[in-house]
């Protein structure tokens, strides 16, 4: 075994076609919620390794997350925002999108459970009666999207971003364009909620702050990274995924590179690179104590040259280390 895989070990029974998200249980880092392109979402007991239930959907599922600690809700290509009980198994259909449902947040702080989809709307559901609480229409297409205490971040096509108050969803509390030349991937807001890092499919992060006193913007940045240069040729892969460490304010990144890298974004540093995984990126999250980073391994299909898969679709749980994700 390779020195830093020690500490790592791959998910029995994954699914059998991409990896779109992962989520740990708030409240208990054994339980990983995942969702997938078979039109599955499962739930593993990552310390006995085992998959403890299963749920279907009518078509891919784009995105998956937790109420509390045994409500899910799940969206996807079937437009449907489903529901699901982990204790009794079982599962209703809460809702539609004319569209896909690409992104499905929770916010603790509003107590709102929240979709984001390519009909170019964000809606918003309250848990507690699985009711539709209002539809608001964005600029494009949501591509990203994510709560930050009661603030609601969404990465729009176009590079749009819009910063809502959940309280007041009457108007747009910010309207930004990315910092980011390219399509937006993924938003994660930080934990201490004073901003967010947004990637894109063209190998940057660039780190945002929600306060618009000069100031505070003089302090936002963006950074290459998840790029491979070989002789005189550099290529550039998609950041697919990032995710924080709630106890450090740290974060990981993934990339179509096949590397996760952990970064101390306030100090501007790289702290580590974990070995290279067998294919793509696909979604990373840490455990709310920081204890394990679980990371999706999935082939996207960016190089229109590969149409076949280089490997299968995997979930690694990796337990993390203070030396790996602590800033020094």
């Amino acid at each position: 075994m390779e020195p830093d895989k020690i500490g790592e070990f791959k998910i029995s029974q994954p699914p059998t076609d991409g990896i779109s998200s992962l989520r740990f249980n708030p409240s208990a880092r054994q339980f990983l919620l995942v969702a997938s392109w078979d039109s599955t979402v499962r739930l593993y007991d990552v310390v006995h390794n085992q998959l403890r239930s299963k749920f279907q959907h009518d078509g891919a599922v784009l995105d998956c997350v937790f109420s509390d600690a045994t409500q899910v809700y799940t969206g996807g290509l079937d437009c449907s925002l489903r529901t699901f009980d982990l204790n009794s198994g079982q599962g209703r259909a809460v809702g539609q999108h004319d569209k896909a449902i690409r992104c499905v947040d929770y916010s603790a702080s509003a107590g709102v459970v929240i979709t984001g989809s390519w009909d170019q709307t964000v809606k918003l559901w309250d848990p507690r009666t699985s009711e539709n609480v209002g539809s608001f229409s964005q600029p494009e297409r949501v591509y990203a999207m994510d709560s930050c205490g009661e603030r609601l971040i969404v990465g729009t096509a176009s590079r749009k971003v819009l910063v809502w108050d959940l309280r007041n969803m009457g108007y747009v509390q910010q309207r930004r364009e990315s910092s980011l030349k390219y399509q937006t991937r993924c938003i994660r807001s930080f934990p201490n909620e004073e901003g967010f890092a947004i990637s894109s499919i063209e190998g940057r992060v660039a780190i945002e702050y929600l306060d618009p006193a000069p100031e505070v913007q003089r302090k936002k940045y963006a950074f290459k990274c998840h790029r491979i240069r070989e002789g005189a040729v550099e290529t550039v892969y998609p950041v697919n995924a990032i995710a924080f460490h709630h106890g450090y304010n740290t974060f990981a990144t993934g990339g179509s590179d096949g590397y996760v890298n952990i970064w101390d974004g306030f100090n501007k540093k790289r702290l580590c690179q974990f070995h290279r995984y067998p294919t793509t990126i696909a979604s990373l999250c840490f455990s709310r104590d920081g204890s394990t980073l679980a990371i999706a391994t999935s082939y996207l299909f960016e190089d229109h040259n590969v149409l076949q898969k280089p490997a299968d679709d995997a979930i690694y749980i990796r337990s993390i280390t203070d030396q790996e994700c602590k800033p020094k």
